[in-house]
């Protein structure tokens, strides 16, 4: 009785959410269906819109994966998340062959639909759509009641750490990096990660806080780590290419800004991806590989609580 009873209201709230859609000229109900096509039309998915995992799932599948027995042959674990900021759940039906979703996919990989905002959709979200929470949740494994960065421009506390912080002063790891370009994230006084930082300086923690310029640079840094001979034990590499697009000229699969930058993010994922099989040393390295997206975007924002902004992914090998 309780599943029939949430059901119908879940069913209600999504009513009303496309009916303020309709009537302030955010959605509507063709749009809204586009979407949810285009998300199904992605074969390789495990799952649908209606049974999308949270987003806070990929801290457990990274913290597993570092915690479990190395298989047979193995004599070290790694990992790397390759964020796409801004990228929409639907926009996987573009994808390529020679692509890094495909590459993941092709060679045992499973894909996920997931969501952001602390709920499934069309339950009303309880934290924003954003860059910050979003990748925050990612890392922390908590939502924002937890971690606190329910906006951009907000500095986490030392409470929830991240893996990529906790795996290291746990000694499960020897060290980690967090690649990216936006200045949110550790940079300016009001960065989310700004006391981490200090945190992990403080405690002489191997943890690597690297910013570039613009994507190119993220790109060149996680490459340059990757074909080390001893690479950091896990990465988290963050690019914007969707992210900037979306604000530009709109997060939609139509606008070719957004579909080729979508396909610039998927070259230099796969980019990634065969530099970290070329390694000498791969033979005998666990690598666990996922592609993940903080928030998708509709219109030339993200942030609330549309069907667009909500619906993630995650693909992991």
């Amino acid at each position: 009785m309780l599943n029939i009873f949430y059901s119908v209201i879940a069913a209600i709230a999504s009513f009303f959410m496309m009916m303020y859609g309709v009537i302030g000229g955010l959605n509507n109900f063709d749009t809204i269906q586009k979407y949810e096509e285009n998300v199904a039309a992605f074969e390789p998915y495990e799952n649908t819109i209606e049974t999308a995992v949270p987003q806070t799932e990929i801290y457990n599948v990274i913290k597993e994966h570092f915690e479990s027995e190395l298989p047979a042959g193995k004599l070290v674990k790694k990992a790397i998340v390759i964020g796409y900021d801004g990228c929409r759940a639907d926009a996987l039906t573009l994808c390529e062959n020679d692509g890094a979703v495909a590459k993941l996919i092709t060679t045992g990989g499973k894909a996920y639909v997931a969501y952001c905002g602390g709920v499934n959709y069309p339950v009303f979200n309880t934290q924003d759509t954003s860059t910050a929470p979003g990748w925050a949740s990612i890392l922390t494994g908590k939502w924002a009641d937890a971690h606190g960065i329910t906006g951009n421009g907000i500095v986490k506390s030392t409470e929830h750490l991240t893996l990529l912080t906790s795996l290291v002063e746990e000694k499960t790891i020897d060290d980690s990096a967090f690649y990216v370009s936006w200045n949110g994230h550790f940079v300016g006084d009001d960065s989310t990660y700004k006391l981490e930082k200090a945190y992990c300086e403080e405690k002489g923690l191997d943890v690597t806080f690297s910013d570039a310029d613009d994507d190119e640079g993220t790109v060149n840094n996680t490459l340059k780590d990757i074909k080390s001979l001893d690479c950091s034990d896990f990465i988290f590499t963050i690019l914007e290419h969707t992210d900037h697009a979306g604000h530009g000229t709109g997060f939609d699969l139509d606008n070719p800004d957004y579909s080729s930058e979508f396909a610039l993010a998927e070259a230099e994922g796969a980019e990634m991806i065969d530099a970290i099989e070329s390694r000498l040393t791969y033979p005998v390295e666990d690598w666990l590989i996922i592609i993940t997206s903080d928030h998708g975007g509709f219109n030339t924002g993200h942030g609330g609580f549309t069907i667009q902004e909500r619906m993630t992914f995650y693909v992991v090998r």
